[in-house]
């Protein structure tokens, strides 16, 4: 989408806007997401939110293929998947624990989120410019196509419902919001990773903001420039998805959560003053490490103290 919004507009604001309404849905959806997936079916909830994905970006893939493409309409786009992601995030969330045992969290996130960065990053990546000779349709075609293919295999998981909180009648979505604050308000470490992610998304979401501009505009890299730093961060994440175990066996996972957020403020730090491409490809393959085992582990420890039918709510 940043991509898109560049070829479309020589205005930073605008590019940078396209971001930003991508990440304001947790602002304003994140808790009531979150509670919804504490309510429903989470399986059935992640397919059914891929499937309408898959619609969205079908009908703009089509709009663009038919010239009617524009910021305000890549803006309500990014808006609207964001929003079906609070959803899907919290649902995917609440459901790993039963899918696996407590034991083997760690490492079953560590993989889900290697797998994410492979096909995201790795591979979708490398796939744009290809996808973008055929046409500036054709990367949002298959995209749309990746939402029915994840629909498909998220609908043939099978197993057991987890457990949810008993709800007394009457109850409501605001009051069970209420009731996931007053269980975060209650558990010291579970307020300060909450905090301490949500900090963290705010750094990520002023990063991915203003790269393209960045990268594009101030080190007048081009479109290869963005694609390479996109890159170091993937390749950054997944040997951080490789060392996190050994790094959580040495440090422990709480300190391991410490020192990778230190890191990341420093590989930011860097990024904003660098002027040369290459020491900003290597400060965002460094920021892809530390973020991977922050991402692994936070996303462990709440999974772990959360209580019974209250993950989606604590992890939004």
């Amino acid at each position: 989408l940043p991509l898109l919004a560049a070829s479309l507009t020589d205005e930073p604001l605008l590019i940078v806007s396209v971001t930003a309404c991508g990440y304001l849905p947790w602002l304003l959806f994140g808790l009531l997401g979150g509670a919804v997936a504490d309510r429903v079916d989470q399986r059935r909830a992640m397919w059914t939110v891929d499937a309408v994905r898959a619609v969205l970006v079908g009908g703009f893939a089509l709009a663009v293929a038919l010239g009617h493409a524009s910021i305000a309409l890549l803006i309500c786009l990014a808006f609207a998947l964001t929003t079906l992601q609070t959803l899907f995030d919290n649902a995917a969330t609440a459901l790993l624990p039963a899918l696996v045992d407590r034991a083997a969290l760690g490492s079953a996130n560590a993989r889900l989120m290697t797998g994410q960065r492979i096909a995201g990053g790795l591979l979708g990546g490398p796939a744009v410019p290809l996808l973008l000779a055929v046409g500036v349709a054709a990367p949002f075609a298959a995209d749309a196509v990746t939402f029915l293919v994840a629909a498909a295999l998220v609908a043939s998981l099978r197993t057991a419902a987890p457990e949810r909180a008993p709800r007394p009648s009457g109850s409501t979505l605001r009051g069970e919001i209420g009731e996931g604050l007053r269980v975060l308000g209650r558990d010291r470490a579970l307020r300060a990773l909450c905090a301490a992610t949500a900090l963290c998304n705010v750094g990520m979401g002023a990063l991915i903001a203003a790269l393209v501009v960045l990268v594009t505009g101030w080190l007048g890299a081009g479109p290869g420039g963005y694609a390479a730093a996109m890159t170091a961060y993937t390749v950054g994440s997944l040997a951080g998805g490789a060392v996190n175990r050994w790094v959580v066996a040495r440090l422990g996972r709480v300190r391991a959560v410490l020192v990778a957020g230190v890191v990341q403020v420093g590989a930011l730090v860097v990024m904003g003053s660098v002027r040369e491409l290459g020491a900003l490809v290597g400060a965002m393959a460094l920021f892809g490490v530390m973020g991977m085992v922050w991402n692994v582990n936070t996303t462990t420890l709440m999974q772990e103290r959360s209580p019974e039918g209250m993950l989606g709510r604590v992890s939004a």
